[in-house]
This record gives structure tokens, sequence and C-alpha cells, in this order.
């Protein structure tokens, strides 16, 4: 009886341990289809932007979704500067991650005064089109497999096309198009090197800084992107 009791055992064991092996290969399948359909594929739609809509709605607000897509061709090329100068320095030289960054922002946190992030464009991309905010550590080691992805499948061109098509602007904003839109009365291609800096400084807090609302945080960081723009002049993606 007993080594029938064992037997069983080793079974369920069996059959659990292949039905996550099942899952796992099924997991790795369908997220590498959805990195390589948006490495063409324009995205309409997050995740973040339905969380953001059921928020509203939950406040009794009225939803708001704007949000245009552009191709890269026509974005002012003082914005993907913009973003390098204020919120990724080494963008086009690393691999997704930038490790001295990582552990500045974890020497600094352990002081305990705030929070500093050290998240690449890369990461960005990964978790605004496939991953929700969160802090826990699930969701920051699935952020770190599809930074892996993206920076397998895609080029850096590619990378900056959608994260400056699908990041947060204001309320209900997204991308450039919609920013530029809404908050200068432009198209994203006409953009100049000041209003660039100006979106790409509210890039931290888009819900409390925005351009027509801009704390001292943001106009100072405003001020280092534009000394940024100037040192590095222009983005040339291979």
């Amino acid at each position: 009886m007993a080594k029938q009791k064992g037997s069983s055992k080793e079974t369920v064991v069996g059959r659990i341990t292949i039905w996550l092996l099942k899952l796992l290969i099924a997991f790795f399948v369908l997220s590498l289809a959805g990195v390589l359909l948006y490495r063409f594929v324009p995205v309409y739609y997050t995740p973040l932007m339905f969380i953001r809509m059921y928020e509203q709605h939950s406040r009794g607000e009225k939803t708001r979704l704007d949000h245009q897509w552009v191709p890269i061709d026509k974005i002012s090329p003082n914005v993907p500067l913009a973003a390098v100068a204020g919120e990724d320095a080494k963008f086009l030289d690393h691999n997704g991650f930038d490790e001295k960054a990582i552990v500045k922002a974890i020497e600094h946190n352990k002081k305990g005064k705030s929070v500093h992030g050290a998240s690449t464009i890369t990461q960005q991309v990964a978790k605004n089109v496939y991953l929700f905010p969160s802090r826990i550590f699930l969701r920051k080691g699935l952020e770190v497999y599809f930074t892996m992805l993206i920076e397998l499948c895609w080029g850096k061109e590619r990378i900056m096309e959608v994260y400056l098509n699908s990041i947060e602007m204001g309320d209900g904003i997204y991308g450039i198009e919609a920013a530029a839109k809404h908050y200068y009365g432009c198209s994203a291609s006409e953009l100049d090197k000041k209003q660039a800096a100006t979106i790409v400084s509210c890039f931290p807090n888009p819900i409390k800084r925005t351009p027509d609302h801009m704390t001292k945080d943001a106009l100072r960081h405003r001020r280092q992107i534009l000394k940024g723009m100037t040192y590095l002049k222009s983005v040339k993606f291979d």
C-alpha cells in the first residue's frame, strides 16, 4: 500500500510538472508572438489606457482616451532628442538596462528620503505596452523579460517610436501627437526644442506635471533636458 501511495504522489507531481512546463511554453510562445507583432503593427491601446479609463469611471468622471499613432518620421527630431536627454542618456548604447543607473538608484533609495527609478526607455516600453503599473516583484520580473525580448526583436528606432506613441502625457492623453495637439495646437512634427523638452519633463509624473501646469521639479528637469539636447545635438538611429 505504501508503495502505491508513493507512486500516486509521484504521478500527481509529474502531472503538475508537465502542466507547468506547458504553461511556460505557451507563455513564451504568446509573449514572443506579441513582441514580434508590435515590431510592425502600431500600438493603438495599452493596459494602462484601460486602467485609467476604469479609474475615471470609478470616480464618476467621463472616460477619456485621446491617442493618435504617428510614425516616427512624422515626429519632430526634437522629441526623441529630448527623450534621450531627459529619460535615458545611454539609450542608443545599452542593451535595455543601465547598470550604473540601477546601482546609483539603489544607493539613493537606501537613504530613504525619496525613491528614484532607473528604468530605461526600453523598460518603460515593456511596462507601458505589455504590463501594468505596480511595484510587485512579479511585475518587475516580467518587465525584465519583456525588455530583453524587445531589445532582441526590435531596433532602437522602433523602440523610440512605440515609446513616444504610447507613453501617458496627461489625464487621458497618450502619445506625442495627442500631447502636441492638446498643449500646443500643433502636430508632433512641428514641436520645437523647448516644447519637446517641456513635454518630456512631465514624463516622470504626467498626472501632476503637464505642460500647462509645470511644477518646480518639472521646470528644473526641463532646464536639464535643454542642456542635454545642446550637448547631444541629435539622435541618429542605425
